[in-house]
């Protein structure tokens, strides 16, 4: 894991959350704002939908297997290939600072592995494709309410599945996952509906990499015999509408 290339993307997304909430949260003369939606938070269930933006990375742990030519490979996910994702939202509200939230959805997405030969510096490059249908259910804690901005964290659990057309080359994902997650947003609270930026941090939870599995060419084996675990990651960007 690049640390580096993490915080960059980190402060810039978060400099993004914080740049919209504080824009919305000025106030328009003296005092205190007019409260939109004042009891929009004492619904029940209510519902919404976010779009945004998503990165995907892989984490290798390495057994230092080396190939009977001397080969020692070593794979990496240098660069940040921006994605796509969409979900429905359905909130329960459990009481005044918490909430349980389950948002449905699908990541369109892709992460690109370069494999080195430690010995030959030899290269190689796997654009691997995941399109996740994603089942995230989080537990939503909200700060007080003040005038139009109510800044969240949250934690949880979300289950994946890929459904990107597979491709037999030298790694290969398994189908499902299960991912920690962390987050934190704000509430914005809008005239007629609630704009909620949020960056999310998914930590997988299992070993990714399918070892069961067929080779079209038998000695591109090395790179599977080669890696202890593979563990999946992402960083999400969303924007909620509710």
């Amino acid at each position: 894991m690049n640390v580096r290339r993490y915080i960059r993307y980190v402060l810039a997304v978060v400099l993004s959350v914080v740049g919209v909430c504080v824009a919305t949260a000025q106030p328009g003369g003296r005092g205190r704002k007019l409260q939109n939606l004042p009891f929009v938070d004492n619904k029940l269930v209510h519902f919404g939908f976010s779009v945004g933006t998503h990165v995907q990375d892989l984490t290798f742990t390495y057994n230092g297997y080396t190939t009977p030519e001397g080969e020692t490979w070593y794979m990496e996910v240098p660069s940040f290939s921006p994605g796509f994702c969409v979900n429905l939202m359905a909130d329960l509200y459990l009481c005044p600072h918490l909430n349980l939230r389950l948002s449905p959805g699908i990541f369109f997405g892709n992460k690109v592995v370069k494999f080195r030969d430690y010995n030959t510096g030899n290269m190689q490059s796997q654009n691997i494709k995941s399109n996740y249908v994603v089942l995230p259910l989080d537990l939503k804690f909200s700060a007080k309410r003040w005038d139009n901005i109510r800044p969240y964290i949250s934690a949880g659990l979300m289950g994946t599945l890929d459904v990107a057309k597979e491709e037999n080359s030298f790694l290969k994902m398994n189908k499902f996952d299960c991912y920690v997650t962390f987050a934190f947003g704000c509430d914005t609270y809008m005239p007629y509906f609630k704009f909620i930026p949020e960056v999310k941090f998914c930590i997988g939870l299992t070993d990714v990499l399918d070892r069961d599995r067929e080779f079209p060419d038998p000695t591109d084996i090395k790179y599977t015999n080669s890696i202890k675990k593979m563990v999946s990651s992402m960083i999400v960007l969303s924007f909620y509408f509710e």
